[in-house]
């Protein structure tokens, strides 16, 4: 039996049906259900339906040996796990963005706005750039608007956001998208069984690229 940790909302279901199409459907599965554990009908495997920044400690803690997590979680939290595919979903940018406006005044600190704090240290620190970490949750884009900070940190996906509230895009950190991961035990353990999920998951990707 194969624990996977599925991340609750869209890409969670657009996994679940990729993972359906090649051979493990689940008929009590619905991404409505108050449920969160289900098994596939040919028990083989358990889902964990669960919060998409919560997949990594699932699959590192043990509790799944397998998982779907987006880059930027795996970045930020860095997991002792192993990744295993990209699955060529949920694509998006992480992007350095300001307002329209913005002059970086390089004698001070760069006030950055950001939930993921270790992504942003990290990419400055390589630019030698100083800067004041404004931890947040969400409505990101604000921060620069209201003037509490410079610059933001986050996910882009269309720029829509970034556009209706007078702010552009200044630099891009890295490509997102959702991955294929693994508990190290797990693979060692259950090699045969994951590494079969894996290629089956490479394979379909091609297939529905």
């Amino acid at each position: 039996m194969i624990n996977i940790a599925l991340p609750k909302g869209r890409l969670g279901e657009k996994v679940y049906s990729l993972l359906s199409r090649v051979g493990f459907n689940c008929k009590e599965f619905t991404p409505d259900s108050r449920k969160l554990i289900f098994k596939d009908d040919k028990g083989e495997v358990n889902y964990f339906w669960v919060k998409p920044s919560d997949v990594s400690v699932y699959v590192e803690l043990g509790a799944a040996d397998v998982g779907v997590a987006g880059k930027d979680i795996i970045d930020e939290y860095t997991p002792d796990i192993y990744e295993l595919a990209d699955l060529d979903m949920g694509k998006c940018t992480m992007c350095i963005a300001a307002r329209a406006d913005f002059n970086d005044d390089v004698s001070a600190p760069l006030r950055v706005a950001t939930k993921f704090v270790h992504t942003a240290e990290k990419y400055y620190a390589e630019m030698g750039r100083d800067i004041e970490i404004i931890k947040l949750n969400g409505s990101i884009e604000l921060a620069p608007v209201l003037g509490i900070s410079d610059v933001i940190v986050d996910i882009v996906e269309t720029g829509t956001t970034l556009k209706e509230n007078n702010l552009k895009v200044i630099g891009k950190i890295s490509d997102i998208s959702a991955r294929f991961i693994t508990n190290k035990a797990a693979f060692k353990f259950k090699n045969k069984e994951i590494t079969a999920i894996t290629e089956k998951l490479k394979e379909a990707v091609k297939v529905y690229d």
